[in-house]
């Protein structure tokens, strides 16, 4: 079981990025998937799930009207869609699952290695 991570890079603010999370060994059909950041010196911060069964959606406030998350069964994969990217969004980015619940911050469920994310001018 793995999630990938990938999409990440250097962006100017008020630019777009779109990262991609590919799951190998399950099927993202059964499993909820959540997207996270982390941010030098600041604690793990939940931004946006997608459940499994509906594919009803959360996000954070930080990130509510600028990201947007989907998933391609057929690719096994869930995109987040990152908009006007502003410096505070520098972080690296994670997707985590821990089955059909949107994972949280401690969950002790499968993680991705994180993908770098940098909005810079």
């Amino acid at each position: 079981v793995q999630l990938v991570e990938s999409g990440g890079g250097s962006v100017q603010p008020g630019g777009s990025l779109r990262l991609s999370c590919t799951a190998s060994g399950f099927s993202l059909r059964y499993y909820t998937i959540g997207w996270f950041r982390q941010a030098p010196g600041n604690e793990r911060e939940g931004l946006s799930c997608i459940h499994y069964d509906d594919e009803s959606t959360e996000y954070a406030d930080s990130v509510k009207d600028r990201f947007t998350v989907s998933r391609d069964i057929a690719k096994n994969t869930v995109y987040l869609q990152m908009n006007s990217l502003k410096p505070e969004d520098t972080a690296v980015y994670y997707c985590a699952t821990d089955g059909g619940l949107c994972p949280t911050t401690t969950s002790q469920g499968y993680w991705g290695q994180g993908t770098q994310v940098t909005v810079s001018s």
